[in-house]
C-alpha cells in the first residue's frame, strides 16, 4: 500500500499504524518540509473505537481524503492539494511579484497574468470575435464580449431587477445597494468600489497619459479614449444599430444608443423615483441627494460631482486642445465645440 507512505512523508510505518496516528495528532501537524499536512478524514468522528470490521476499503477511502488537500494556509482556511498551489496561494498574503517584465516595471505574482502583460508588448492580441471583430489578448474576456451579441445576463442583482454578462459588473452593481466604496484617493478623498476607477481617477492628479497616439500628438489617460481617438485617423465604425443604421466606433455608445428605441432606463435611484439610461447620468444625479463632489482639480481646488466636467476644467490649466479638425488647423478642448466648427465647412 505505497499510497499510504504519502501522508507522512518519511514514515516507515505500516499503513495501519500511520492511519491511526492520523487519528490521534491535531489537523495542523507539519511534515518534514515544514508544510502542514492536514489529517482530515471522511465521515463523522467518534469517541467510540473504530468497528472491528473495518475493511481496507475504507482505509483507502479515509487515506485519500487525507491526502488530497494535505497543504494548508497559515493565514486562511484555504487548502491545496500541491504543495505548488499553496506557494502561488500565499502570495496574496506576501504581496510576492517574482515574474518581471524586461520591458517595464511590470510584475505579476501568476504567470498566467505574466503572460496576458507581455502579449500587450509583443502586439500579440489572438483572440477574436467572429461576429465584430473585437480582438483581446484575454480568452475570458473574449467570452464576456460574446455575450454581448447573444443578450445573455446570467449575472442577476437579488435587490434589483438588473442582470449583466459579466460577474464583476455585478459585484460593482451590488455596491450602490450596500453604499461601499472602500477604495480612496490619498489627494482629495474620492471613494470607490472598483480598484480600476481608482485608478483612472489617480491620473487627473498626476497628468499621466500612458496611452500615445502613433499618427498625431494625442495622448490619453484611458486605453478606451486612445481607442476612440484612433478612429478618427480610421474613419472606422464596426457598431451598428440594426434599426436606424446608426454607426459607432464604440460599443458602449451602441448600447446606450440602442436604449433611444427599447426607452430602457435600468439604472435606478434608490431613494426618489428617477432613472436614467446612461450611468453617468445617474451618478451626477445622486450627487443632488448627497451633495459628493469627488473629481478635484489638483491646480485649484475646483470640485464636481461630474469626471467630465473636471476633465474639461483641466483643459483651462494645460491648454490641451485634443479635439482636432482635420480639414484645417482648428482644435478645441470640447468635442462640442469641434462638431460646431465642422458645419463651416459643410
Amino acid at each position: 500500500m505505497d499510497d499510504l507512505s504519502t501522508v507522512q512523508p518519511g514514515d516507515e510505518t505500516s499503513s495501519s499504524e500511520t492511519l491511526d496516528t492520523g487519528r490521534q495528532q491535531n489537523n495542523g501537524e507539519k511534515n518534514n518540509e515544514g508544510n502542514i499536512v492536514y489529517q482530515e478524514r471522511c465521515g463523522l468522528e467518534s469517541d467510540h473505537p473504530p468497528a472491528e470490521g473495518r475493511t481496507k476499503q475504507t482505509d483507502r477511502s479515509a487515506v485519500k481524503c487525507i491526502v488530497d488537500k494535505r497543504f494548508a494556509c497559515t493565514e486562511c482556511g484555504y487548502r491545496a492539494a500541491r504543495k505548488a498551489d499553496l506557494i502561488k496561494h500565499i502570495r496574496k498574503h506576501t504581496g510576492e511579484k517574482p515574474y518581471k517584465c524586461d520591458q517595464c516595471d511590470y510584475s505579476a505574482a501568476w504567470k498566467g497574468n505574466f503572460d496576458k502583460h507581455m502579449a500587450k508588448h509583443n502586439g500579440e492580441i489572438p483572440f477574436m470575435c467572429d461576429k465584430c471583430g473585437y480582438r483581446t489578448d484575454n480568452s475570458s474576456h473574449l467570452f464576456s464580449h460574446m455575450r454581448t451579441h447573444t443578450d445573455m445576463k446570467p449575472y442577476k442583482c437579488d435587490h434589483c431587477e438588473y442582470s449583466t454578462a459579466r460577474k464583476r459588473s455585478l459585484e460593482l452593481h451590488l455596491t450602490r445597494h450596500t453604499g461601499e466604496k472602500p477604495l480612496m484617493c490619498g489627494e482629495c478623498g474620492y471613494r470607490t468600489a472598483d480598484r480600476s476607477s481608482l485608478t483612472k481617477h489617480m491620473k487627473t492628479h498626476t497628468g499621466e497619459k500612458p496611452y500615445k497616439c502613433d499618427l498625431c500628438d494625442y495622448s490619453a489617460a484611458k486605453k478606451s479614449n486612445l481607442d476612440q481617438h484612433m478612429t478618427n485617423h480610421t474613419g472606422e465604425k464596426p457598431y451598428m444599430c440594426g434599426e436606424c443604421g446608426y454607426g459607432t466606433a464604440d460599443r458602449t455608445s451602441l448600447t446606450k444608443h440602442m436604449r433611444t428605441h427599447t426607452g430602457a432606463k435600468p439604472y435606478k435611484c434608490d431613494q426618489c423615483d428617477f432613472s436614467a439610461s446612461c450611468k453617468f447620468s445617474l451618478d451626477r444625479h445622486m450627487a443632488k441627494h448627497t451633495g459628493e463632489k469627488p473629481f478635484m482639480c489638483g491646480e485649484c481646488g475646483y470640485r464636481t460631482a461630474d469626471r467630465s466636467n473636471l476633465s474639461r476644467h483641466m483643459s483651462r490649466h494645460t491648454g490641451v486642445k485634443p479635439y482636432k479638425c482635420d480639414q484645417c488647423n482648428y482644435s478645441a478642448t470640447r468635442k462640442s465645440y469641434l462638431n460646431q466648427h465642422l458645419v463651416k465647412h459643410s
